[in-house]
């Protein structure tokens, strides 16, 4: 599903590269974790393969139709903005075509949420925002899912909820997951594949499914 050719990336486009040469082959239905120091370049992997970023050198190639997205500043919301937790799934329902909005229900009872759907986004805690931005990025069945640090802000039991409901997706829809992760715990316990950022070079743990590695 994700294949990464020859990548090299700098934010400056020019040496010396915060990636390096990377190569990596992830096969759809993977559970595939990227882990790493602050500031090893997890978050940049990721949106390269989003497309986000375009490599200075080699290549990113994703073949998924619909991606579901976490971003990390995603949970940097305006609690002043007067917008509903409904709302706020109807107007990202919109934004990729999905009308129906017994899934944007659905979504939200999957993660715990759908009592809240009436409340103003500015008043959830930091974990049931969370909760909402994974239940947002899951609408619309996506083919991939690209998650960074989801369990931030919740609670033991909110992230062993949050990951089993990926590891189920994952294992029951054949949705690829990539989540960049500080979670240990979680990393282990669900992943088919670690891939570990070390000063520049991605190295992978040893499973089916997705070859590493930089030069």
């Amino acid at each position: 599903m994700i294949d990464v050719e020859n990548l090299s990336f700098s934010y400056s486009g020019k040496e010396p590269y915060i990636l390096n040469n990377v190569n990596i082959h992830i096969e759809k239905g993977s559970y595939v974790t990227i882990m790493g120091d602050n500031g090893s370049a997890k978050t940049t992997l990721a949106k390269l393969m989003l497309g986000l970023l375009k490599p200075v050198s080699g290549r990113v190639s994703v073949k998924a139709k619909r991606m579901g997205y976490l971003p990390q500043n995603a949970r940097n919301v305006n609690s002043q903005f007067p917008i509903t937790v409904s709302e706020f799934m109807r107007c990202h329902a919109r934004a990729i075509g999905l009308r129906d909005n017994d899934e944007i229900d659905r979504m939200l009872k999957s993660l715990g949420m759908l009592g809240q759907k009436s409340e103003l986004l500015g008043n959830l805690s930091g974990g049931q925002l969370q909760k909402v931005l994974i239940a947002r990025c899951l609408l619309g069945s996506p083919e991939l899912l690209v998650l960074d640090e989801p369990s931030t802000g919740l609670d033991h039991r909110s992230q062993d909820d949050v990951y089993a409901l990926l590891k189920r997706i994952n294992a029951e829809q054949g949705v690829t997951v990539v989540s960049v992760e500080h979670n240990l715990h979680a990393a282990y316990k669900n992943s088919t594949v670690i891939c570990s950022i070390e000063k520049c070079a991605v190295k992978t743990n040893a499973v089916a499914g997705l070859k590493g590695g930089s030069e």
